[in-house]
């Protein structure tokens, strides 16, 4: 047998052998990435964060004129929150869109009275503990049904220290000719919350200079002397996270509350709420009063910057490449098509290029054999995207957060593919044939079945490839993710084809073959030099799986690795010697998964990863990109991942380099780095805000400005003359 079918052999079989750990570690991973929200068929959903339920109260029947209201019920997790109609300084509404049968209408939602969560020099208004939002619901006259079939879909913004975008999908089917009254007692005390109208109040609204004055006389003679809040259903009006005064006159209350310096709204009429602080302080809200009066007064002009939590523009696109907003399905293709070759010039692949070129060689001048084998190699690669592209589909679809790379956030497939490549490296390196390991039958197979082992080659290129973005990839990509099932997975396909096209051409044209270098003697010291690829590969997974979950777990996978690879030494020793030596291997392996393994999959502390330890870069969170940009500050976010061979390269090369870092200062650009290593939705959400699933992704925020998104590969000098434009626009506008 050539030398180079020991290549090929051990990448087919090793890909044979090691295909159900890594389906085992892939079921692991959706195992592992926690409850997410996802479309259920009845009325009850469990999110990561909180439990909800949809809900209805008919005491007279769903009957035309009577009374009939639904309700999303939400049980938060202890400590989080979500937001009122008016979030504050930064989040999001609960958001209900309903499906109801013809002559059936659902009304706004009865919004109760929320509570302030003060975050620093900001605050937001919003809801803990369990929540019920009413809807009154109008039944026409000409509804006949037997049933009402409800569907809802409920989007939230659920957030703690950190922030993670959540939804449902709830259905009901209720009979119209019984009461419902089973949560009466749950809508009473909805109703009960919400802020009441005060018909015998009276005073005025007026805007003096930078300010809001209230003047309100006719409150509750309970609340007399008490602090009071102010809820302003308007948004993006006033700081609600800032000092403001207030004080009592007998029955007369006045409050001067600050607006916004970043205010986008001067409305002639305010409605607003004003309550007690809650009796407890983790308690619930205290029922308020709701009066809308006109407000008098002059406002200030609006700020130019728009508020934290407006839509932010569209993002641009990187110079000479096309956005994502304008890129249509040919775009697309071609832009995967076009990624997936310079893929193979991405530092993650290298581990494999001998697999492919060596491959070349073990069929000689045989040119039928170089054409089935370059096909069964791509049909390997395109089938392998194909099933990653689905997979990332099928997970999106059901409510997980997941993009590109998705697979090797889970600590377990890290662990799996660095055995694989360890167990490779030691088959080139000579410490072990994969004959010697397997029945005379096993190993003939091989021989019997060239295409399978192409395919298989092709296979294992794709699982090494595929936590890699080259350029074009990311825009088509973060297109196909919005795309219909059928077209999204032909952008997969073409990216697979991209990738097999340079090794597809050279095995269909035989005047390419011919410029490799021919086989000889020197090929026994190539085959063993490129165990020390496949090595390089390992210790960076090792090192991954190092920053989720810590020295524990990559110590773990290390002593693994070092009783696996006594056991193949063994194995491959002549005569009794292989028996004995095999016993002890087999023995030290199965204590080492045993008393180490269980660290493998246990996570790190958030925070503990190298990327957020760096003093120059602060950790990224929605909140704190919204309080920079909104101090006027431009922020430079860095998407990145541990398990990113090309976020790594980047970071080492243009954006550690000090005159990078020094056009930063010199620009006032604060600098973010949102770690991908693990699973987080909350980046999965601002990746997909940008039209991208994977990372890296480079962007520049400008206040007042569309977001700025670099290329994949960075050049220093494109990342110096857009921190230095983004100073003369600060400049500019400054003057």
């Amino acid at each position: 047998m050539a030398v180079f079918d020991w290549l090929l052999r051990a990448g087919a079989r090793v890909a044979r052998a090691f295909a159900p750990l890594l389906l085992a570690a892939g079921v692991t991973a959706l195992a592992q990435g926690g409850p997410a929200a996802a479309p259920s068929a009845g009325p009850t959903a469990q999110t990561e964060y909180a439990r909800v339920e949809l809900l209805v109260h008919a005491p007279q029947g769903v009957t035309p004129g009577q009374p009939v209201w639904l309700g999303l019920r939400l049980d938060h997790a202890p400590g989080w929150h979500t937001y009122w109609r008016n979030p504050g300084d930064s989040g999001l509404p609960i958001e209900l869109q309903w499906t109801l049968p013809p002559g059936v209408r659902a009304g706004e939602i009865a919004w109760p009275t929320p509570r302030k969560f003060p975050l620093g020099e900001l605050a937001n208004y919003g809801f803990d503990g369990t929540l019920l939002l009413p809807v009154p619901v109008t039944v026409e006259p000409g509804f006949t049904g037997d049933t009402l079939d409800v569907q809802l879909h409920a989007t939230w913004l659920i957030c703690r220290t950190e922030c993670v975008p959540e939804e449902a999908w709830l259905r009901l089917r209720v009979p119209t000719q019984s009461a419902q009254t089973a949560h009466g007692s749950l809508f009473e005390s909805a109703w009960a919350a919400a802020p009441r109208a005060l018909d015998g109040a009276s005073g005025e609204l007026r805007v003096e200079g930078d300010r809001l004055l209230l003047d309100i006389t006719g409150l509750p003679a309970a609340w007399r002397g008490q602090r009071l809040e102010f809820f302003p259903e308007t948004g993006n009006l006033i700081a609600p996270g800032l000092p403001w005064e207030q004080r009592w006159d007998g029955a007369r209350w006045q409050a001067s509350v600050p607006l916004s310096p970043y205010r986008s709204e001067s409305p002639t009429r305010l409605a607003f709420v004003v309550a007690p602080p809650p009796a407890e302080a983790h308690g619930p809200a205290t029922a308020g009063v709701r009066l809308e009066w006109p407000v008098a007064g002059t406002w200030p002009a609006v700020a130019a910057p728009p508020a934290p939590r407006e839509p932010l523009p569209a993002p641009s696109a990187p110079a000479g490449a096309a956005g994502p907003t304008a890129l249509g399905l040919g775009l697309a293709l071609l832009g995967a098509l076009v990624g997936g070759m310079i893929l193979n010039l991405m530092p993650c692949v290298f581990p494999v290029l001998a697999i492919k070129v060596m491959a070349f060689q073990a069929h000689g001048a045989d040119r039928r054999a170089h054409r089935v084998g370059g096909l069964a190699y791509t049909a390997g690669v395109v089938l392998s995207f194909v099933a990653l592209g689905a997979a990332l589909l099928a997970l999106r679809t059901a409510g997980e957060a997941v993009g590109w790379g998705f697979q090797l956030q889970n600590p377990w497939v890290v662990a799996a593919l660095a055995t694989l490549f360890v167990v490779i490296g030691l088959n080139l390196a000579g410490l072990f044939e994969f004959g010697q390991l397997a029945p005379p039958g096993l190993a003939g197979l091989q021989l019997r079945h060239p295409v399978a082992d192409a395919f298989l080659t092709g296979v294992l290129a794709s699982v090494v490839a595929s936590p890699c973005t080259a350029p074009f990839m990311g825009a088509s990509i973060g297109l196909a993710l919005t795309l219909p099932a059928a077209q999204a997975l032909a952008v997969f396909g073409a990216l697979g084809l991209g990738m097999a096209l340079p090794y597809l051409a050279a095995s269909q044209w035989p005047a390419l073959a011919r410029r490799l270098p021919r086989p000889g003697p020197w090929m026994v010291t190539f085959r063993q030099a490129m165990a020390f690829p496949m090595f390089a590969a390992a210790l960076w997974l090792w090192w991954v799986l190092g920053q989720q979950t810590g020295m524990d777990g990559a110590g773990a996978l290390g002593l693994i690795l070092l009783a696996l690879a006594w056991l193949l030494w063994a194995l491959g020793r002549p005569g009794a010697a292989r028996r004995w030596l095999g016993a002890i291997g087999a023995v030290l392996l199965a204590a080492a998964l045993v008393w180490a393994g269980p660290y493998v999959g246990r996570e790190a502390n958030a925070g503990a990863t190298a990327d957020t330890r760096d003093a120059t870069w602060d950790a990224w969170t929605p909140q704190r990109q919204a309080e920079l940009l909104a101090a006027g500050r431009p922020v430079f976010v860095d998407f990145t991942a541990a398990w990113c061979v090309t976020c790594q390269v980047n970071k080492a090369a243009v954006l550690s380099d000090a005159d990078v870092l020094a056009d930063a200062r010199a620009a006032n650009i604060a600098l973010l780095r949102a770690d991908w290593t693990r699973r987080d939705p909350v980046i999965t959400e601002a990746l997909a805000a940008l039209g991208r699933s994977g990372v890296p992704v480079y962007v520049l925020h400008v206040p007042g400005r569309a977001p700025q998104v670099l290329s994949e590969i960075l050049r220093k000098e494109d990342v110096r003359a857009a921190f230095r434009a983004a100073a003369q626009r600060q400049a500019a506008s400054a003057g």
